[in-house]
């Protein structure tokens, strides 16, 4: 198996085991801003893997004006930093395959549905900003994760294309997006089985990165 030439990672659920601070906002935040109550399945399978509008759409069946979306998004993701504040930590194994991504001079890069706030939020807490040659965000991109636009624009920050590629997701839409775009993607078992992210198009499902070398130098 062929080194890639770059590792393109997802933040929330990859970086760092979070989505728990992010689904409990959602719950609130829907309730009080969308009138809805949002259900386990809700939960587990429609609030991970996109931008905020994308994902009220994917809830409501319609999508959301501009005055709501930006309301909602000031109010969810300040209740997750909330939530979050100093309880970030980085999922097992990624200092180690960090230093050795840069050991082995692959550059990495962030591409994420979050915005700029919470994306400086995270590398803040855990204290790995150093490691990224650059990141895409949320505000990047015209089309969100299931969509491929995201994987695609983050191979392109390093003049590569997305099967030049390795990237690393948590979410069902998020491995679609990976995969889309040609990457061959290791997806971790933080928010989903194994079993459905495989399905979704992952090469190899494991729970940390504590394995990194068995996927990298094969």
């Amino acid at each position: 198996m062929t080194p890639p030439k770059a590792v393109l990672f997802d933040m929330d659920g990859v970086l760092t085991d979070n989505n728990h601070f992010h689904r409990q906002a959602w719950k609130e935040l829907a309730g009080e801003l969308l009138g809805l109550n949002l259900s386990e399945d809700d939960l587990n399978h429609k609030v991970d893997g996109g931008r905020n509008p994308e994902i009220i759409e994917r809830l409501t069946g319609s999508v959301p004006g501009r005055e709501l979306a930006e309301t909602f998004e000031q109010a969810k993701e300040g209740r997750y930093r909330e939530l979050a504040l100093g309880n970030l930590r980085a999922v097992a194994g990624l200092q180690e395959y960090l230093d050795g991504l840069k050991a082995r001079r692959i550059p990495a890069v962030i591409v994420t549905s979050a915005g700029r706030i919470n994306a400086e939020f995270g590398l803040e807490a855990l204290g790995i900003a150093p490691y990224f040659a650059g990141m895409v965000l949320g505000e990047h991109v015209e089309r969100g994760k299931p969509d491929p636009q995201p994987y695609q624009m983050g191979a392109a920050l390093l003049g590569l294309t997305g099967a030049d590629c390795l990237a690393h997701e948590d979410a069902v839409n998020g491995v679609r997006s990976a995969a889309g775009a040609g990457c061959r993607v290791v997806a971790l078992t933080t928010t989903q089985r194994a079993e459905t992210l495989l399905a979704a198009g992952a090469a190899r499902a494991e729970a940390d990165f504590t394995g990194w070398q068995s996927w990298l130098d094969g």
